[in-house]
């Protein structure tokens, strides 16, 4: 084999390790978990009894007030409650045992009031289960979404 080919060979090699090393160091993307939905998932912890799923509100038209859409997985078999607190306001949600509650689905959304944020932008809620809160930014929609309309709280 003469120089000229076994340089070819190793220039070759050499661009096959270069390309194929690249995928080695770079992060994929595709492990990346991420809310799919307008909604978002709140990130409770692995040991929270409750997994707070597709989370959303659906404002009325001068942004005061809002229902809260969501599902909420009740893991265990207790019934569990989610406190909810956002600037000088607050509610519960009672999650039966072992059971999915969906709000704005099967059942009826939670009232938000005195929340005064408009369409487009979020409002931040802490969760709790009994430990410590976990604060999430949560966007508010209003009913231009058709799959969103009858949702807003209704005067």
């Amino acid at each position: 084999m003469n120089s000229r080919s076994l340089a070819s060979l190793a220039l070759g090699g050499l661009v096959v390790l270069g390309t194929a090393g690249c995928a080695a160091i770079t992060h994929q993307a595709t492990t990346i978990q991420y809310s799919p939905a307008d909604g978002v998932n709140i990130p409770v912890g692995d040991d929270s009894p409750v997994e707070i799923l597709n989370t959303l509100i659906v404002a009325n038209e001068d942004g005061t007030d809002g229902n809260l859409v969501a599902a909420f997985v009740n893991k265990t078999d207790e019934p569990v409650t989610v406190t909810l607190s956002w600037n000088g306001g607050g509610a519960e949600v009672d999650v039966p045992a072992d059971e999915t509650l969906s709000l704005g689905g099967e059942d009826d959304p939670v009232l938000l009031e005195g929340i005064d944020t408009p369409a487009g932008a979020t409002l931040p809620i802490a969760f709790s289960t009994g430990g410590e809160p976990v604060q999430a930014e949560v966007q508010v929609f209003d009913e231009e979404l058709g799959y969103l309309e009858g949702l807003a709280p209704s005067e």
